[in-house]
């Protein structure tokens, strides 16, 4: 979006200064650098190729994660530091934690269904889209607080936040076939 925002900026500062440019020529061959106000606040910003100071760049990776626990059918639990904006889903592929997500995370399938185990980390996620809850009536072992892995995102209020995996998926009750994620 801070992207977007700057194209269009610039966009219209060129499209301002062509002007300007056409504007001059017929009255003087010196062209102005540039008139858009709003551009000035971007000139005068400081930017540095320095690396950061390392002590601070840890302490700030540190800050920006959360604790997760996950717990697999057989008790067994992984505890995780998860980035603050990653899905469960996300996290689950990139720790090793056989959490399927056959959709990717698409909200197209209930194979990240998870159980959140603490029913105050469950009322401080966002509530279930529609879409989510159609997907959550198709999940093997559905419960009160079950969500899709894929629809949690990491924020500071869920800090210490346990998930349980369910027994099966409808994918691995077919047959038992336990995919790797893409």
């Amino acid at each position: 979006m801070f992207t977007l925002k700057l194209s269009k900026l610039g966009a219209h500062a060129i499209k301002n200064c062509l002007k300007a440019q056409l504007a001059s020529t017929a009255r003087t061959l010196r062209v102005p650098l540039c008139q858009n106000e709003n551009l000035l606040p971007l000139i005068h910003q400081r930017y540095s190729t320095a690396a950061p100071d390392k002590a601070f760049q840890k302490q700030n990776e540190e800050k920006e994660k959360i604790s997760v626990t996950f717990v697999d059918k057989d008790g067994e639990e992984k505890h995780i530091r998860v980035p603050v904006g990653m899905s469960m889903l996300e996290a689950a592929h990139e720790n090793d934690i056989e959490l399927e997500g056959a959709c990717e995370g698409s909200l197209a399938c209930s194979t990240c269904h998870v159980i959140v185990m603490d029913p105050n980390h469950y009322n401080k996620l966002e509530d279930p889209t529609d879409e989510e809850n159609d997907m959550l009536d198709l999940a093997f072992g559905l419960t009160e607080t079950s969500r899709l892995g894929c629809q949690i995102i990491a924020h500071p209020d869920i800090d210490g936040i346990r998930l349980a995996l369910p027994a099966a998926t409808r994918n691995f009750a077919v047959d038992g076939y336990k995919p790797k994620p893409h």
